[in-house]
């Protein structure tokens, strides 16, 4: 419905990867998980974002000093931790950042929330929720074998820089690269080099005109919310997908509208 010629061009390819259908008509990407209930890019916010019939969970891939992968947002610490231990994340080995706890500055409920890392994302996601995977500090090639060990090629949509992206699209030609061109001006030229089957972008440089120029090539879109107020146009514009920090609303609101 909703989705429409996007999904269908994509699917009519065959032989582009793509990710299956939205659930609601629209992809809902619930942002670092769905922490309006839990800590943010926590196994509890990713969780509930399953449990609520998110299309995918967003996550921010860093790597630690010992060479593991974990999510978290921001390039240090500082912000998550009530004890007020602050770092890099990359001045961390794993362990160390295991022992922080992150969800006691949500409330002490939380208290037990940990650091989660890249395989355990995917352990929880498999056969249950998509997996958008921003890229922020870690090398493609051990992402790429981490997600073929678990079949997850074509759940998992990669948004990077161009030059990892590259490097996913020479790697693992069944992943699912996500350009973000940034201003519309340079949509033709992402198009041109990626042929993606899914494109990002954000609310200030959307428009009507980028998703008509998207779908003629046969990608679909996700776009960043600006906040909810931006839904009803993302939806006329006909976006195939919202990055959002209210999920729950969201959804609600999609089957609201039938």
């Amino acid at each position: 419905m909703l989705f429409g010629l996007a999904l269908a061009c994509i699917l009519a390819a065959g032989d582009k990867p793509a990710p299956p259908p939205p659930l609601h008509g629209v992809y809902v990407v619930a942002h670092r998980g769905a922490h309006e209930e839990a800590p943010e890019n926590t196994l509890a916010a990713y969780r509930r974002g399953i449990e609520l019939g998110c299309d995918f969970v967003e996550i921010d891939v860093r790597t630690t000093k010992d060479g593991q992968f974990v999510s978290v947002h921001n390039a240090t610490v500082d912000s998550y931790c009530a004890d007020g231990t602050t770092g890099k994340v990359r001045d961390f080995t794993l362990a160390q950042l295991k022992a922080l706890d992150i969800g006691s500055r949500i409330g002490p409920e939380w208290k037990d929330e940990r650091i989660p890392t890249f395989d355990e994302i995917l352990d929880l996601c498999r056969g249950k929720i998509g997996v958008y995977l921003d890229l922020k500090d870690a090398e493609v090639a051990p992402l790429i074998e981490r997600i073929r060990a678990r079949g997850m090629e074509r759940h998992v949509i990669w948004y990077a820089g161009p030059t990892k992206l590259r490097e996913v699209a020479a790697q693992c030609p069944e992943c699912i690269p996500m350009p973000y061109p940034g201003p519309e001006k340079r949509l033709a030229k992402v198009i041109d080099e990626f042929r993606p089957t899914v494109i990002a972008s954000v609310w200030d440089q959307f428009s009507a005109s980028f998703v008509e120029t998207c779908h003629k090539a046969g990608a679909a879109v996700i776009v960043d919310e600006s906040d909810p107020t931006c839904w009803e146009q993302a939806v006329a514009w006909k976006s195939d997908g919202i990055q959002t920090d209210h999920p729950e609303k969201l959804i609600a609101w999609l089957k609201q509208r039938g």
